[in-house]
């Protein structure tokens, strides 16, 4: 008995009634086109229309249900892969039409010059003038983890190539601290899309950290920061650019006095005392968060 279909049989269908059975917050952030959402604790099988096509994030919770209705009478499905899946297929669709990429390339390269320009693109210039961040002859590893914060630094630091100062040369340097093959893919399928061309080195981070004991996240964080600096000064740079912004900068400050009772905060450039010659600097020091 078959009770899963692939997204590619559900293409092939006319008109499936997908059922979305996620939380409405997960389905808020996207969904299969024309997906009914009714959260899995909210169902009601007597009320549903089959044949059923049941969605869930990963396609694990989906095949479950669809194994207690197929027992029930009702006939259902799960869609294999989940919304996982879907976002995969997604990205890799859109990474490929070329056309598509470079559309949403320019629409962002755009909104960072004209609608977001008070909010990012000014506040990021500030900080590299009053700070001085940048000097002539700099070569700056952009370190991108994948996420909102350091891919935009890094089409910041584009636009700083490209209309404003050229006195310093770039990398966009991604570290691959052991992600699973989803996660991975979807940072190097975004870079390209955004159009930044980055260098991807691996470590084993995560597998390090999984056997050590105390606070796995503190030591992640410093092995991190360890690899950026040593991969960085290997290619040549003098400094590495991280994604904090002003929101993070508040934020650590306020966990310092209150769980640590003391002050202590971000700095906005740092000369690092284990890699003689490297400095971190913090671009996006001035952007809010919202």
């Amino acid at each position: 008995m078959n009770l899963e279909v692939t997204f590619s049989q559900l293409e092939g269908l006319e008109a499936p009634f997908v059922l979305d059975i996620r939380a409405p917050e997960q389905f808020a952030y996207g969904t299969w086109p024309g997906a009914v959402n009714i959260p899995k604790d909210k169902l009601k099988p007597e009320e549903l229309r089959p044949p059923v096509y049941l969605l869930c994030q990963s396609g694990i919770v989906s095949l479950e249900l669809a194994e207690r209705f197929r027992e029930m009478g009702i006939e259902a499905y799960s869609v294999q892969g989940g919304y996982r899946e879907y976002l995969r297929r997604s990205l890799t669709q859109a990474a490929r039409n070329e056309e598509l990429r470079l559309a949403r390339q320019q629409k962002a390269e755009h909104s960072i010059r004209t609608t977001y320009r008070k909010e990012l693109w000014t506040p990021f210039i500030k900080a590299i003038k009053d700070y001085r961040l940048i000097s002539d002859g700099d070569k700056i590893a952009v370190c991108i983890s994948g996420g909102k914060d350091s891919m935009l630094m890094a089409k910041l630091f584009q636009e700083l190539s490209a209309h404003g100062r050229r006195n310093f040369e770039v990398v966009y340097l991604v570290m691959n601290p052991g992600y699973n093959q989803l996660n991975y893919q979807a940072v190097v399928e975004n870079a390209r899309l955004l159009g930044i061309p980055i260098q991807v080195f691996e470590t084993q981070i995560f597998d390090i950290v999984a056997n050590q004991g105390g606070s796995p996240c503190y030591l992640c964080a410093r092995m991190r920061r360890g690899y950026l600096y040593s991969k960085a000064q290997e290619l040549g740079c003098n400094k590495i650019a991280l994604g904090h912004h002003y929101d993070d900068v508040i934020e650590t400050t306020l966990m310092g006095v209150l769980y640590g009772g003391q002050f202590q905060t971000m700095m906005p450039k740092l000369h690092s005392t284990n890699y003689p010659g490297m400095e971190l600097i913090r671009p996006l020091y001035l952007v809010h968060e919202h």
